[in-house]
């Protein structure tokens, strides 16, 4: 359990909420582990299916107190919330900007700095850590080139000159993935993106761990009332969580990258466990899916300091930070957007 920002988080699935008085009690298997006054919050989000009692419902209903219910894994489930004026005031808010390319673009590049410089550290990471073992001039040039990058992105107010910021930006990283990747090597090489369908065992982790943070992104977004279809990188394509991968691409290399080399370097992953098609795709079998969900949680579960709140918290809640940091800028209680930034 974390309260953050106004927001109560319960992340403890076997947690169940109740109302007595003014106050809402978390209980686990009856018993009462911690109480906060409803007076303090605007909103909260409880991971699991135990649920909450029909009277803190009403309740937060007439708050006006959001009260999201997410599956263990951070699925969105539904949301309970009483009248709806702050929620239509910012997503109307939202759409504005949206339709704005100009406007658009001030908050679409923190997305873009924000990605860049994760991709950047993320490489000077494997420097410092296995400098024995890597071409470290070759890694120090692309980190340059990406600072360089961070620089014209900074100063971009163009949508369109932005996309090709990000673009050259995904190359320079992209071409120098394969060599952070330190284990395995024969059956887990890199020589490039690829999609629909992944060819080789690097990327089918890739494709299914963005997938994963891509679900978990959109929770985030409609859990502090955001509409997880509209971008403002991402412009609007029916059935597109625009929005949700505006959120992904500062996220990507500190949440999923990583994650994946971590799989591939600790030989939690095998070769063994992927399956290659007649048509060229890659797949996971059973095993390796499962081996990969829970590694997934339980690395959401490790506790990091958040760079912008410098408090701790739990990984897996760094979507629903920036999700509610977004959202405080759009309302104009930030002035800007802060990227999630991470060394």
């Amino acid at each position: 359990m974390r309260k953050l920002l106004n927001t109560l988080y319960v992340t403890t699935p076997e947690c169940y909420l109740a109302l007595e008085g003014e106050t809402v009690l978390i209980l686990n298997n009856n018993e009462t582990v911690a109480r906060l006054p409803l007076h303090n919050l605007e909103s909260i989000v409880t991971f699991g299916y135990t649920g909450a009692s029909p009277a803190l419902m009403g309740e937060c209903a007439a708050r006006n107190i959001g009260l999201t219910f997410l599956t263990s894994s951070g699925r969105f489930l539904a949301r309970v919330i009483g009248e709806s004026r702050g929620n239509v005031t910012l997503r109307k808010e939202q759409y504005r900007i949206s339709d704005n390319e100009e406007k658009s673009c001030v908050i679409a590049k923190n997305f873009i700095i924000g990605k860049i410089f994760n991709a950047k550290w993320t490489l000077e990471r494997t420097i410092r850590d296995h400098g024995m073992f890597i071409n470290v001039e070759q890694l120090k040039d692309s980190s340059q080139k990406l600072s360089n990058l961070l620089e014209e992105a900074r100063c971009c107010y163009d949508l369109e000159e932005l996309m090709g910021i990000e673009g050259s930006a995904a190359g320079i990283y992209f071409r120098a993935f394969n060599d952070l990747i330190l284990q395995q090597k024969d059956d887990f090489y890199f020589k490039g993106r690829n999609k629909r369908p992944p060819t080789d065992n690097v990327n089918a982790l890739l494709s299914f761990v963005y997938t994963l943070l891509a679900g978990d992104c959109v929770s985030a977004l409609e859990t502090v009332g955001l509409d997880a279809y509209v971008g403002f990188l991402h412009r609007d394509r029916p059935g597109r969580a625009s929005l949700a991968l505006d959120l992904m691409e500062e996220l990507r290399t500190s949440l999923a990258d990583r994650f994946v080399l971590t799989l591939i370097n600790k030989k939690i992953v095998t070769g063994k466990g992927f399956i290659k098609r007649e048509n060229g795709s890659v797949l996971m079998d059973d095993k390796t899916r499962k081996d990969v969900l829970k590694a997934w949680q339980d690395r959401k579960k490790e506790m990091i300091v958040h760079p912008f709140l410098n408090e701790k918290i739990e990984r897996g809640l760094v979507p629903y930070i920036q999700a509610m940091l977004l959202a405080r800028h759009l309302r104009g209680d930030l002035d800007q957007y802060p990227p999630f930034l991470w060394k």
